[in-house]
């Protein structure tokens, strides 16, 4: 199988016909934050919400509705439903870019607009209901 690289020039035919991709380091950067606060970020959350709150070792009433909602739709919730909620969403998008790219699924061009499309429509949602909270 004859595969061309995702940002190599080929050395053939086609090589006039080459654009370099000039926005692949935002994209590995955004997987980079994204792949950082999946593994720190994450499982913290869970630990937390998950584990230590139903085993009552965590004063239930620090995550009460009342609380959590005033923490979440706040400048401070913002940021992190960004780092728990947003980056994440780009790793996973930049991961399965490059694994259809792996496999020869679709067309390269149009796998990064659907994958890296999406990511942002998400994030833009799970923005917008933490503004759209903090302004309610």
């Amino acid at each position: 199988m004859n595969k061309i690289a995702m940002n190599k020039p080929s050395m053939g035919q086609n090589s006039a016909q080459h654009k370099q991709a000039f926005d692949e380091p935002l994209w590995w950067g955004l997987f980079s934050a994204g792949g950082v606060c999946f593994a720190i970020l994450l499982p913290a959350v869970i630990l937390f919400i998950a584990v230590l709150l139903p085993l009552g070792l965590l004063p239930a009433e620090e995550l009460s509705y009342e609380r959590a909602s005033s923490l979440l739709f706040s400048v401070p919730g913002f940021l992190f439903v960004g780092a728990v909620v947003c980056l994440p969403l780009f790793h996973a998008a930049h991961r399965l870019r490059h694994g259809m790219f792996d496999i020869s699924v679709g067309n390269d061009a149009l796998n990064k607009k659907l994958m890296y499309g999406s990511a942002a429509l998400l994030s833009l949602l799970a923005l917008g209901v933490v503004v759209a909270g903090m302004l309610s």
